[in-house]
């Protein structure tokens, strides 16, 4: 994989509102991504962290407000473009166990390709050194991700966590600059968990991305990011490291519960 030897830029999303049928699911929403960092969004279920999720992909668009990368306008853009930019995302449920390892991650290159289908399908030269070249690459992002070992096997074959692990090395293998996370440990026993963020955290150190992430695991968030995003009812409630969102009386009010739960949850 490349590593980056800039710092990739802002993802700036500015007074971003979201309606459906009448129903305000983000509510004039604004938070920066700073270059290089690790970014939550938390809330309790219903906050609006999906949707915002699916603003910065391309997946829905705002009634008002901007999503913007560095100086790249990603509001109105569809998915694959933005994608072509530089923001690459996983979904909370896996979305493919077909073919290999390696079928899954060629997938994650595929908007990288620059031979035709026609070069390709012909193998003419260039097609085949191409091929060849982006066979390396994804086979770089299953050893960062920890799936160098089951490069070849069947995703079906792999454990829950591995299957996981496969989105993550799939989105990474876009080489993007932003990489959103949606519930990256969901379903992970505590190991998968653990291993989970020794690779979020190899991944930032090695390529030098910045990383938002909707979690539920609060302990994660809190041993993870860099900051914290709060949502509640679609409106940023709280917003700064994990140590000042934690003891912030409007998160414990909406989220965390008691001022006990909280530093149990950290």
């Amino acid at each position: 994989m490349t590593t980056r030897t800039t710092a990739p830029p802002p993802l700036t999303v500015t007074d971003v509102t979201v309606r459906f049928a009448g129903l305000t699911a983000l509510d004039a929403v604004s938070l920066t991504v700073t270059p290089g960092s690790v970014h939550a969004i938390i809330g309790p279920n219903g906050a609006g962290k999906s949707t915002c999720f699916n603003v910065l992909s391309g997946l829905c668009r705002p009634a008002t407000g901007t999503v913007r990368l560095g100086d790249a306008d990603l509001t109105r853009l569809a998915p694959h473009r933005i994608a072509a930019l530089g923001v690459a995302r996983t979904f909370q449920n896996i979305v493919t166990t077909q073919g290999t390892v390696a079928d899954n991650l060629l997938l994650g290159r595929h908007a990288l390709s620059r031979a035709g289908f026609t070069a390709s399908a012909l193998r003419l030269p260039h097609a085949r050194r191409e091929q060849r070249e982006q066979l390396a690459r994804a086979r770089e992002a299953a050893e960062l991700t920890g799936l160098g070992a089951h490069f070849d096997s069947p995703v079906a074959l792999l454990s829950y966590g591995d299957r996981k692990r496969v989105e993550f090395a799939r989105a990474l293998c876009l080489e993007p600059s932003v990489l959103l996370l949606d519930e990256p440990v969901a379903g992970m026993n505590a190991a998968e968990r653990a291993r989970t963020v020794e690779v979020v955290h190899a991944v930032r150190a090695e390529l030098g991305l910045s990383v938002v992430l909707v979690e539920h695991d609060m302990g994660l968030v809190m041993r993870l990011a860099d900051e914290v995003t709060v949502l509640d009812f679609g409106r940023v409630i709280a917003h700064g490291t994990p140590d000042e969102v934690r003891r912030d009386p409007e998160v414990l009010r909406a989220y965390l519960g008691t001022g006990a739960e909280a530093e149990d949850a950290a």
